[in-house]
């Protein structure tokens, strides 16, 4: 990915990331939940508002974690965007649920509320919500739903770091969230994640279910004489190692947030004469989202012409890259889909293209990728 000369991404170190990765070597212990670990988690509550954080080895594993708290059992029904990652899904499928897929809006990749409500059964125990490209999903509608039905709300907010919806922080709204540090996110630890736990209800067995079915946390904090066996888990929790490049990144998080939002911005005035051309979709803000500087996106008018803008900018040695597969359309799944087509979820996965963005992105090369972009429609489009 980074043989081009404007890769689609590439990874930073801005602040102590090596220095912080020395102290947790030099402290004797590179196990999870040291003071790395715990460093973060404050530095998460504090900033915004979560109720109880807990780092985990990546995204995925803090869904697995919400799937089990959730209770899910086979037979339990879960609705997820069909345009997603596939763990957004496959955290749930491992215990047994039947996951209903929920198509896009027809102007942004968010799931389609609208047509929530009629996928609800009395089988259905959860809503997955995904916010693309760090933009907040209606979660005022959302919330309310899932109230009027007695589900549980999860947002997969791996998009959705320092992003907010009406001044409350993504990720804080739904009963669980899972966050994600892949070395692609704004925030970054090379691989990570974080469960994010907001109803009360969740806390304590959250903190047994993280660290392998045991209590103990407990035990360390000195509430109990003796940790023990109590119920089911895993090895959630990441090393210190991984915690300590994290907090260097966090301690650096509006700088980073600062440059990648100008970016972004930079983007989209550029080049929203695509879109007042009709030439492709440019992004949307929906109502009541900020925006966070995840990531930038194209929509072109189909399958061609998002191939041919691609070829041509690995031609000019510049990566852009298509994004996610819908679900319900992959190999594992497709023959034991049972609901109606998903147009715009289909739509944007032969259409949507993501253009580089990343904290060492330089003016020039951001003008180069906008110059090639606007060429290749110019000649293709004749505009």
């Amino acid at each position: 990915m980074n043989n081009y000369k404007i890769p689609y991404n590439k990874p930073s170190t801005v602040g102590n990331e090596l220095q912080y990765i020395e102290a947790a070597i030099a402290s004797g212990k590179i196990s999870g939940n040291g003071q790395f670990t715990k460093k973060c988690q404050a530095f998460f509550k504090e900033k915004y508002g979560f109720k109880k954080c807990l780092l985990t080895s990546s995204c995925t594993d803090a869904l697995e974690m919400c799937a089990i708290l959730l209770d899910i059992q086979a037979g339990d029904e879960v609705i997820v965007p069909a345009y997603t990652f596939v763990s957004s899904a496959n955290a749930f499928l491992l215990r047994g649920a039947k996951i209903v897929f929920i198509d896009s809006q027809v102007e942004h990749p968010n799931m389609d509320v609208a047509a929530l409500e009629q996928l609800i059964t009395p089988k259905t125990k959860a809503i997955v919500v995904i916010h693309y490209a760090g933009m907040a999903c209606d979660m005022d509608k959302i919330m309310a739903i899932a109230d009027k039905h007695q589900l549980f709300v999860v947002e997969d907010a791996a998009h959705a770091i320092d992003a907010f919806y009406k001044d409350r922080a993504l990720g804080s709204i739904g009963h669980l969230s899972a966050f994600s540090f892949h070395e692609t996110k704004n925030v970054i630890s090379g691989e990570g994640g974080m469960l994010v736990v907001n109803d009360e209800q969740f806390i304590r067995r959250a903190e047994i279910v993280w660290e392998k079915g045991t209590n103990r946390s407990a035990f360390f904090r000195g509430e109990i004489n003796k940790y023990n066996w109590v119920d089911i888990g895993s090895s959630f929790l990441p090393s210190e190692l991984t915690a300590a490049f994290l907090f260097a990144q966090l301690e650096n998080i509006e700088r980073i947030q600062a440059k990648r939002v100008q970016i972004w911005q930079y983007y989209f005035d550029h080049l929203k004469i695509l879109e007042t051309k009709g030439l492709c979709q440019i992004p949307h803000i929906p109502k009541g989202a900020s925006i966070n500087g995840h990531l930038f996106y194209l929509v072109c008018p189909n399958e061609q012409t998002r191939n041919a803008l691609i070829d041509h900018l690995k031609a000019k040695n510049i990566l852009a890259v298509f994004h996610y597969l819908a679900l319900h359309q992959a190999p594992f799944f497709q023959n034991q889909y049972e609901g109606t087509a998903l147009p715009n979820s289909e739509h944007l996965t032969h259409c949507l293209v993501r253009l580089p963005l990343f904290f060492e992105l330089s003016k020039e090369e951001q003008n180069l990728v906008i110059e090639e972009v606007l060429l290749f429609f110019d000649q293709k489009f004749g505009v």
